[in-house]
């Protein structure tokens, strides 16, 4: 029982020096997204995909359960064909695995919308444009 008032008071001290040390310059550590949110995922991730999909309308945007799901959307400068995604974003992490972009894309064909294959360097340029968007609003939360 006697040893943890030493060991505490032995971690104090380690901390208190190197609070010391880096001259004048203050470090900003980066907090897990979890223990600064109070949404249920990463919020950076989070933040990227709305970013990253406002020009498209919104059906259901869940941050508990980190889902996010668009209506259909027609580009203008393409009237046949529209696509509808959801992203979901799977931990309190910012890291790659955290995030699963699906797209669904339908062509218009008879009168009716048919539904049609989606390029998977689709999704996967999306998925990246939004981890470098949640990137960068991490480094902008630590230079800030």
């Amino acid at each position: 029982m006697r040893r943890r008032p030493i060991l505490t008071s032995a971690v104090l001290v380690g901390v208190a020096a190197l609070a010391g040390c880096g001259g004048s310059e203050r470090v900003r550590t980066d907090m897990a997204a979890a223990t600064v949110t109070t949404i249920g995922v990463n919020s950076y991730l989070w933040r990227a995909s709305l970013d990253t999909l406002s020009f498209m309308p919104l059906v259901q945007a869940d941050s508990a359960g980190g889902v996010i799901v668009t209506d259909w959307y027609v580009n203008p400068e393409q009237p046949g064909e529209r696509m509808k995604m959801t992203v979901t974003i799977l931990d309190r992490e910012l890291r790659a695995d955290a995030l699963r972009v699906a797209a669904s894309r339908q062509v218009a064909q008879g009168g009716g919308w048919v539904d049609a294959p989606v390029q998977a360097a689709t999704v996967q340029k999306l998925e990246d444009i939004i981890l470098t968007q949640a990137r960068a609003l991490r480094r902008d939360a630590l230079v800030g």
